[in-house]
This record gives C-alpha cells, structure tokens and sequence, in this order.
C-alpha cells in the first residue's frame, strides 16, 4: 500500500475522531473498566519487530461459556494456517487464552492486564458486549487492539477507542430488523419480550421493537432481567399474561430455565424465537420435541463443512460453531494487517485493518492473501463469515444473517440467510 493511501486513511481515522469528541467524552465517562485515556495514536504492546502475539478474552465460564469452544478454535485454526504459511513477517504468531467470564466476574479485567503485561499486540474478544464495556478502555486506552468476533452492540460504532476497537460481527441494527421481520412474516403481530438488561439485551430489544412497529406489528410487553439472576417466573407470567403472538427471548444460558417456564405455561415452540446469545444445543436440556419448531437469529453464514472439518484439526469435540467464522476472520485480518504494515506495533496494525478488507485484489485462503502482500499487492479479504469490509468505525459494512430452525432433538438446524448492509 502506497504512503499516500495510508496517510488518507489517518486523516481519515483522525477527522472521525474529532468529530465523535463530544460523544466520546460522555461514552469514556460512562464506561467501566481501567486503564489510561485514549493513545492518542501511541501504542502499547507489541513492538515494530519481534512475534505478532495475540491474546484471546473469550468465555471460557460463565453465562455464554457455551461460545467459547467455537470461538477459541477459531483463533487457533487461523494461527496453525498462518503459521503454517510462514507465520507474520518471519515469525510464527503467539496466541495466549484467557477466560472473560460474564459481568458477573471481575475475571474480564484481570485477563486483560494479564494480557497487557504480556505485550500483546491485540486482544481477540470478548464475546459479551456488556463485558466489553468493562475493559474497552482499559485495551484500546493502552494502545493495543481490541478485535472482537461477537460484539454486536450498537455503542461500539461511535466508541472514543482511537481506532482500536474492530469487530467482524455485525451491530444488532441487523439482527434486530432480520428477527423482527420475520417474526412479523410468520404471522406475529402481538410480541412479547424476555430481555437481559444489558448493552447486548437492550441494544437488541430496541432494534426489534422498532422493527416489528414499522411492520406494522406491536409490541405487547418487554419483561427485563439482570445478569446472575436465578428466578424467571415473574417474567414469564408477565410475558404470557400478555398474550403475544410470538415471544422474543433475549438472554444468555439463562433460556435453560425460562423455556421450560414458558412451556409450562402453554407457549409452544413455534411461538418462541431464540438469539445469537442463546441460540445453542440443548439437546441435553430438555425432553426431545421442546423446541421443535422454534426459530432463531445467528449473524455470519452457516458453517460449511471444509470449514467444520478444518476446525476439527485443532477441537474435534465442537457441536456448535457459533462465531467461529467471526474468530478465525478476526485473527487472520489481524496477522494480515501486521504483514502489510511490516510491523507488530498495534497503532501501524490499526491503520492497515480496513485496507485488507476492501479495494484490492480479492483473496481468501491466508497462504495466498500473504503471497500476494509479500508481492506489494494490495489485497481485499474476504473471510469465512462474509466479505468483512470494514468500515472506519471499526464495524462490518454488510453481513449475513442466518435463520435457524430447532428440530426433534432441540438442536438448530440451518433454515435460511438473509443478506443485510449497515451503511
């Protein structure tokens, strides 16, 4: 990439900031979480040669440790190919695991000064969006990458991270208008809600609600809960005194005690529609038939099978592949980013992150993305979660939404895709 396209690209990076100031004050303020203010473009982390080292904050405990396996073998996947193409500017990548836990925990900031004080370059999660408030400034106000492969947030777009924060999973504008369609499309006009009240719950919620309005639908009640909540009857009562059509529940693993609650109640599984958050084997949980019929939202394609076989090679335990996709693209746009720029300093990482994704020769294996970048080609990545063009923000510009049907044995089962722009 010519100087003069990356000198744009930080003007460019520069002015978005300034503009956002005033939002990123009250955005800073708001947050939880350690750490210095922004960098200023002064990095942390790894320096201009030596290893690319990547830390990865995903759950291995907790409300959502059920994405970990797919998210963790992700990473690793895209570790052994790189490597396995001659690793980053010489040198084999490092990846070190860290368990984000869920907002119950104070395991998130400690893993992440952990990570700190072993240079990392980037961190790779976390998962939770609610998590990711905890330590957003604590990573991106060091000066180091944070790159998540789940956050789906709407809060992140505008962030004051000087261009730290990335994440290949698209906001919940998307999710919220592909799941509030289509529930209105099977026929629901009258909705109800069960919502974790959190960035992820209520970010979500509020993208649904807006679209089932605009569909011409209602929404009949919206009954919230915290994270470490254990007693959901007065939701469930609330939410089936209502009479909804069609019933939306927002939750983590928490969906193990609700479902049963509401099946209890009368609802039936064709009433229920479940969430990237929750949207899970259960299998194991519930007596056979429990979901049959019930629907839910996962943003990215579905897996393929050259790539479940792949992911095999490193976890062949997995039974889910949630956001391995988002994991494995995340980690190779970060090794690719460093072979562009010649070096594992997070700031020149940073600012080659979007010219990989887009305008430039399209490739999508790693070997032959960094055979091209070794010839000066400026490349455009295309990755097993979608095309992953990147905005300035830090966001995907369009995604793929996918549908999931459960069958008889409560497990979702690929039903259909939807594509979506967030520009």
């Amino acid at each position: 990439m010519a100087v003069t396209q990356r000198t744009r690209r930080a003007a460019r990076l520069s002015a978005s900031v300034a503009m956002g100031a005033v939002v990123a004050l009250v955005a800073t303020a708001c947050a939880t979480g350690g750490g210095s203010e922004g960098s200023g473009g002064e990095s942390g982390g790894g320096g201009e040669g030596g290893a690319l080292k990547i830390g990865t904050l995903l759950p291995q405990t907790g409300a959502l440790a059920f994405l970990g396996p797919p998210e963790i073998a992700g990473v690793d996947l895209a570790m052994k190919e790189i490597n396995e193409a001659g690793g980053i500017n010489g040198e084999d990548v490092e990846i070190i695991h860290r368990d984000s836990g869920d907002t119950t925990t104070n395991l998130a900031t400690q893993s992440t000064t952990d990570l700190l004080n072993q240079d990392v370059s980037a961190v790779v999660g976390p998962a939770s969006s609610g998590v990711a408030k905890t330590v957003i400034n604590q990573i991106t106000g060091a000066g180091v990458i944070q790159f998540s492969p789940a956050n789906t947030s709407p809060d992140f777009t505008d962030w004051d991270d000087d261009g730290f924060y990335w994440r290949t999973a698209p906001s919940d504008v998307l999710q919220g208008q592909v799941l509030g369609n289509f529930m209105v499309s099977q026929g629901a006009s009258n909705v109800g809600m069960i919502v974790l009240n959190d960035a992820y719950g209520t970010g979500l919620a509020a993208n649904i609600r807006e679209t089932v309005e605009a569909a011409g639908g209602t929404i009949a009640v919206e009954s919230m809960f915290n994270e470490g909540d254990s007693q959901f009857t007065s939701q469930v009562d609330e939410v089936v005194g209502a009479d909804p059509d069609a019933i939306a529940v927002i939750t983590f693993d928490q969906a193990k005690s609700i479902v049963p609650l509401l099946t209890s109640k009368g609802i039936s599984a064709d009433q229920l529609y479940f969430v990237d958050g929750n949207i899970a084997d259960y299998s194991a949980d519930f007596d056979p038939g429990t979901l049959e019929g019930a629907y839910g939202t996962q943003p990215g394609s579905f897996a393929q099978d050259d790539f479940k076989e792949r992911l095999a090679e490193v976890d062949d335990s997995l039974t889910v592949w949630n956001y391995a996709g988002e994991s494995y693209d995340a980690t190779v746009m970060l090794a690719l980013a460093a072979a562009q720029a010649g070096s594992t300093d997070p700031a020149a990482i940073r600012d080659e992150l979007q010219a990989v994704s887009r305008d430039g020769e399209k490739c999508t294996e790693v070997a032959q993305c960094l055979e091209l970048i070794e010839a000066g080609t400026d490349i455009d990545y295309d990755g097993i979660s979608g095309p992953v063009t990147m905005s300035e923000n830090g966001d995907v510009t369009e995604a793929t939404m996918g549908i999931y049907k459960f069958d008889g044995e409560n497990r979702p089962q690929p039903d259909m895709e939807e594509q979506g722009s967030l520009e």
